[in-house]
């Protein structure tokens, strides 16, 4: 069954983040892949992730289609103009690449080419109508096409926003835009959620909860610090301090999977997107904890 028809048929369904390397070596992104296969029902490819330099999603994306696993392409507008953009869409379309996550892109000033020139030409809601009119034969201009795309188009939003009107606006414009499904950034206060959840299910769209696994407190006071959207509660800083060094990451994979049994027994939302970050190895151990293999 396809990463769309299991969202759709209400099952509770599983993503991870798969992260292209920096360079031209990719067994070890190879190896994460068999160790993914048959466990997940998407992988996403991110985009230069954080505005740094790497492997295209595009191609990734085809390799994981070869690996067995169905791919998300995640498409950023902050490398590409409207042009550019419509033709890797439909140089997708024509590799069997069905998933597309339309995304505004973090700044190149986060990333390793800081002097590089950001091209948002468009933004994510309008690429998010781009797949829709891609979908229905037309592209941007409103020139017809030899052949239609068939994408099933998602959208980000950060529920734990402060404040969260502008998020809730712009949710809102992606569902008209023609969002399918959400994934969100990482959340980990669950009670939060919930309210983000209430608003959301005003909407026929499928949410899937973000969650970026834990290395240590470190990490998460970095995240609190430094990552706009994100709020590790204190509690979970305090349980991450008290499992020490050696536990801390152990702890971290314990945390996520609590959060998944959690969002599964109480049908908070639709399935859940594990962003493990250079841990993709981990992935099946988290699912296993959650009781998901």
């Amino acid at each position: 069954m396809s990463f769309k028809d299991t969202l759709e048929s209400g099952k509770f369904v599983v993503t991870a983040e798969v992260g292209p390397p920096k360079g031209t070596d990719i067994a070890t992104m190879k190896h994460d892949m068999e160790i993914l296969k048959g466990k997940l029902d998407a992988v996403n490819v991110t985009d230069n992730q954080s505005a740094v330099m790497r492997i295209c999603s595009l191609a990734v994306c085809k390799l994981a289609l070869e690996h067995g696993l169905e791919p998300i392409l995640q498409m950023t507008c902050r490398d590409r103009n409207r042009i550019a953009l419509q033709s890797d869409l439909l140089g997708a379309s024509v590799l069997g690449i069905r998933n597309v996550l339309c995304m505004t892109g973090d700044h190149v000033s986060a990333g390793d080419h800081k002097s590089a020139r950001p091209v948002y030409d468009i933004e994510s809601v309008q690429l998010l109508q781009v797949v829709n009119a891609l979908n229905n034969g037309k592209d941007m201009a409103g020139n017809d096409m030899k052949g239609a795309t068939s994408f099933f188009q998602g959208a980000v939003v950060t529920p734990e926003s402060n404040p969260i009107e502008p998020q809730l606006m712009k949710f809102e414009k992606k569902v008209k835009a023609g969002a399918n499904f959400f994934q969100t950034q990482a959340i980990y206060n669950i009670d939060n959620f919930k309210e983000f959840m209430k608003f959301a299910r005003k909407f026929p769209v499928k949410i899937m909860a973000g969650l970026v696994v834990l290395k240590s407190a470190g990490m998460a006071n970095f995240l609190n610090n430094f990552v706009p959207g994100i709020k590790v509660p204190q509690e979970l800083i305090d349980e991450m301090k008290a499992a020490g060094k050696e536990k801390a990451l152990d702890t971290g994979l314990n945390i996520t999977a609590r959060h998944i049994r959690q969002l599964k027994e109480e049908k908070i939302c639709d399935g859940v997107h594990i962003m493990a970050i250079g841990m993709e190895d981990k992935v099946p151990i988290i699912l296993e904890r959650a009781g998901l293999l």
